[in-house]
């Protein structure tokens, strides 16, 4: 009776109970914070969090799917849109950074100084100076094509001194350094990267380059089999005083990657 027992318990304990699938930004993953919080999430809730890192576009068609539990990703227009189909419960701010734009330290386009990202793009653009663009539909590049339409500028109609990678943001600088282009990319990734060669920040502070990150479940009304109850878990923890603390101490080069602003 008792070999029926255990065999009875362990048919009805679903062995992956504590796994959530969270589909993240490149960014989230190449600045390193991942490396951060994980084993912290696993500490205090028992979560094992199986990252799937992608583009934001990537991330919400897997949530979409249901393939993954919830996505971590930055472009909000997109997320609203998501939760708007149906695909997302809701949208919770997690944290935020910048967008800064990197370039040769010998600025060919006379970026430094502009007063705006607007204006720094312009400059690129008829300098028709290399520029390198991550081209994968991520909340990076959806920001780029956004400044860009802001000053009627459209990436299709440019020329071969515009690259689109179709990369991670990590792998997009590889190529920005090895061209010696510009290149939109946040802060968090640029500081951490270590292949920086001749390339400098070059220009940031314009509001219209801040980044947020929000958390957003998948629906388990349209996809039963997701991890609702985990994923509800794992947001009441990214919002916590703990992540906060960790959010906000992730440094580096003595300065702060990420700032926390969950309510």
């Amino acid at each position: 009776m008792k070999h029926l027992i255990l065999i009875a318990a362990l048919l009805t304990s679903p062995a992956q109970a504590d796994t959530l699938k969270l589909a993240v930004t490149t960014s989230f993953e190449n600045a390193g914070l991942a490396e951060v919080l994980l084993p912290e999430i696993a500490a205090d809730t028992g979560i094992d969090v199986q990252l799937l890192v992608v583009g934001t576009g990537q991330a919400l068609r897997l949530g979409e799917a249901g393939d993954v539990d919830a996505i971590l990703v930055h472009a909000k227009s997109a997320e609203e849109a998501f939760i708007a189909a149906g695909h997302a419960t809701h949208r919770r701010e997690i944290m935020h950074n910048d967008f800064v734009l990197i370039g040769p330290g010998s600025d060919p386009a006379n970026v430094r100084g502009r007063d705006s990202a607007t204006q720094a793009l312009g400059a690129i653009a008829e300098a028709e100076a290399p520029f390198v663009s991550r081209g994968d539909e991520s909340g990076t590049h959806k920001a780029e094509v956004a400044l860009w339409q802001a000053i009627s500028r459209d990436p299709a109609t440019f020329g071969g001194w515009y690259k689109a990678t179709g990369s991670g943001m990590g792998a997009a600088l590889n190529t920005a350094t090895g061209l010696n282009a510009y290149i939109l990319a946040d802060r968090a990734t640029w500081l951490k990267h270590g292949n920086k060669g001749d390339l400098q920040l070059l220009f940031s502070g314009d509001p219209a380059l801040f980044n947020q990150y929000a958390y957003l479940p998948v629906n388990p009304d349209r996809h039963p089999h997701v991890q609702g109850a985990l994923a509800e878990q794992l947001e009441t923890w990214l919002t916590s005083p703990a992540a906060a603390a960790l959010i906000n101490g992730y440094t580096l080069e003595g300065e702060q990657l990420f700032t926390f602003n969950a309510r």
